[in-house]
């Protein structure tokens, strides 16, 4: 974006139909109108929040790394906040947050892995025991 356009709420709000959606996510105001039939979730979702703060509902879906770049290329402007506008739905996602729950995750896929491979093993010995035995 070689230029900023700071919009207000107000000027947000004008734009809610299926031809003219912009929406807001985290203070960056984005036309949605292009993208609007190519949504995986379908249209409805985005004229659901068609002028308004996208934001929660955004991150509440935990959209792609691709998602975020095609979000990127519909930027239009920030958004300017003033005074009785409805306050943020929530924070920018922090790298302390992300990182937190990254390292979670990670370990709880590291424990089932080293779960499963410790289970195969104790099965494969458990078979070469048995066919050791001689039949009687």
């Amino acid at each position: 974006m070689s230029e900023t356009q700071e919009l207000t709420y107000s000027d947000v709000s004008e734009h809610s139909s299926k031809k003219d959606l912009y929406v807001v996510i985290h203070d960056k105001v984005y036309n949605a109108s292009t993208f609007v039939d190519e949504h995986p979730g379908g249209e409805e979702v985005l004229l659901d929040v068609g002028g308004q703060d996208a934001t929660e509902a955004f991150e509440d879906v935990g959209h792609s790394d691709e998602a975020r770049e095609i979000l990127e290329g519909l930027i239009v402007g920030l958004l300017k906040r003033q005074p009785g506008d409805p306050s943020p739905k929530s924070a920018p996602p922090t790298a302390t947050a992300s990182t937190s729950t990254q390292g979670g995750t990670t370990s709880m896929g590291v424990g089932l892995y080293a779960f499963i491979l410790f289970g195969g093993a104790l099965a494969f010995g458990a078979y070469k025991y048995l066919q050791a035995i001689p039949d009687k």
